[in-house]
């Protein structure tokens, strides 16, 4: 069975992200489904992503409902310019996200594909993902199912930024990624760097 997540994309006004994760802090911390909080560092900035474990869907949709009839969603209202929340459905090959150090930079790549390319996608990363995944890593890989469709994200952690460039153009040069084929299916992407909150359970 798929594993589904919550995703929260919370955009604050710039200079304020330390505020906010501080009153995030204390609003999440404890949440037993909570798996990261991280911040924008590389792309577009002044975003906050949450990611949490979505085991009932109908309990994520009254807990959304709730933080947004409140007034101040996540105790950080005064902050926010802008949100989203969303459910999105891992691959089914892909193994759940846990709690774990495997950062701190976290390259999260969000594709929209075309209307077709769901399936073929995920049939040319259940081929694709196990030679590249000796290279580096894996976090998720996961499409939307809520809001915009079809959304795709994938999150690689890697230990730095010069990390991340020498295993990228590693697997480039021995031809494992990306997918033969997988761009075709594109029709707009965007990459983000994010680092860890300090109490973010993935790190």
């Amino acid at each position: 069975m798929s594993q589904e997540y919550d995703v929260t994309i919370i955009m604050v006004r710039p200079g304020t992200h330390p505020k906010a994760l501080g009153v995030l802090e204390g609003t999440l911390a404890k949440d037993p489904a909570l798996l990261a909080c991280w911040y924008s560092e590389i792309g577009a900035l002044n975003q906050i992503l949450i990611i949490r474990s979505s085991a009932d869907p109908a309990a994520a949709i009254a807990a959304r409902t709730a933080a947004l009839a409140s007034g101040n969603p996540f105790g950080i209202g005064e902050f926010v310019t802008a949100m989203s929340m969303d459910t999105y459905v891992a691959f089914d090959f892909m193994p759940p996200m846990q709690a774990g150090e495997f950062g701190p930079c976290f390259e999260v790549r969000t594709y929209v594909l075309k209307t077709a390319g769901l399936g073929v996608t995920t049939e040319l990363w259940r081929k694709a993902v196990p030679a590249r995944a000796k290279i580096s890593p894996l976090l998720t890989a996961m499409t939307s199912v809520t809001g915009t469709v079809t959304r795709f994200m994938h999150i690689w952690p890697y230990k730095s930024l010069d990390e991340r460039a020498r295993l990228r153009a590693k697997s480039i040069a021995e031809g494992v990624w990306p997918p033969p084929g997988g761009p075709d299916q594109l029709a707009a992407q965007q990459t983000d760097i994010y680092l860890p909150a300090a109490f973010s359970p993935m790190r």
